[in-house]
């Protein structure tokens, strides 16, 4: 049985799942489970800088499901940022090789867009020998940014 195809859709800013008549999709299971590895909320470790609430960590806390990214809604575009970006992918990923699903996982992450208002994450991974996912995905500062203040002023 397969899993749900979920899709990254960046102007929207989120994951959804695909609709194929007359169901939902199905298939593309290993690039689900990088989406939602990726850009589902990981718990904050309890020495995290929160950008929004004191009290809100967010995340699963039974269970390691997602990533940090979340963290960075309010930093600046900076290297250090970037970096951290680039960690906090390769730690939500890291199951894939502690199951077996992979055997190398590369990450990297660089500043775009005009202003370096976008930030680019690229995701391979091997099994084997070889490359069976490369996906690029872009992480849109200014929206992130923007999400960030407007659920903070609700």
């Amino acid at each position: 049985m397969t899993d749900i195809r979920t899709a990254w859709e960046p102007f929207a800013f989120r994951g959804d799942w695909l609709i194929e008549p007359p169901a939902l999709g199905e298939g593309a299971d290993l690039e689900t489970a990088v989406l939602i590895s990726l850009f589902s909320d990981a718990r904050a470790d309890d020495d995290d800088r929160l950008p929004g609430s004191a009290d809100d960590k967010r995340g699963w806390w039974a269970g390691p499901i997602g990533s940090r990214l979340w963290l960075l809604t309010r930093e600046k575009s900076t290297n250090d940022v970037r970096l951290r970006a680039r960690d906090y992918c390769r730690e939500a990923l890291a199951w894939m090789i502690e199951d077996q699903v992979a055997d190398q996982i590369d990450v990297s992450a660089e500043w775009a867009g005009k202003i370096n208002d976008r930030l680019d994450i690229e995701v391979a991974i091997y099994r084997d020998g070889k490359e069976i996912l490369r996906r690029r995905y872009d992480w849109t500062w200014r929206q992130a940014q923007r999400t960030a203040l407007i659920g903070r002023a609700a």
